[in-house]
């Protein structure tokens, strides 16, 4: 008598080479209340394949990065209410690893409360106005420094 098993056919395993692997887009916060501003950089950065959210202030900034994290974060200094510095240091007490991702905005030069939190972090700051590529530079830059970070 003849046994009447199943035998699957063997697998076989297909290497996909890694130039027609798409990269996930690279996800980037901007706070800033200022709409126009905004809206030029969401523009800009979606343009150029990145997964822009963009919030009015910090304490929305804050809702959002304790649910997901970003490769970046543009945050404008000087907003009513919460401003960039009271973000950050939320951000640092429940976040701390997206704090190396932070890149500064501000049109306030000059002002020493600004330049003395900006030195004491160590950030990274876009004086307004700069130009576009100045922003994917700085983006660029904080992603390269957060993933050699990781290795």
């Amino acid at each position: 008598m003849r046994s009447r098993f199943y035998v699957p056919p063997e697998e076989k395993t297909h290497v996909m080479p890694d130039d027609l692997v798409e990269p996930e887009p690279r996800t980037v916060l901007i706070v800033e209340d200022d709409p126009v501003m905004a809206n030029m950089l969401k523009d800009f950065l979606e343009a150029r394949s990145f997964r822009v959210t963009h919030v009015l202030g910090g304490a929305e900034g804050v809702q959002k990065v304790l649910v997901k994290d970003f490769d970046a974060i543009l945050c404008d200094m000087v907003m009513p209410g919460f401003p960039g510095d009271m973000f950050y240091r939320a951000v640092e007490r429940a976040r701390p690893h997206l704090c190396k991702r932070f890149i500064f905005m501000t049109g306030h030069a000059g002002d020493t409360r600004i330049d003395t939190f900006i030195r004491n972090v160590r950030g990274l700051m876009l004086w307004k106005p700069f130009e576009l590529h100045q922003v994917l530079e700085a983006i660029e830059g904080v992603i390269r420094k957060a993933s050699q970070s990781r290795d």
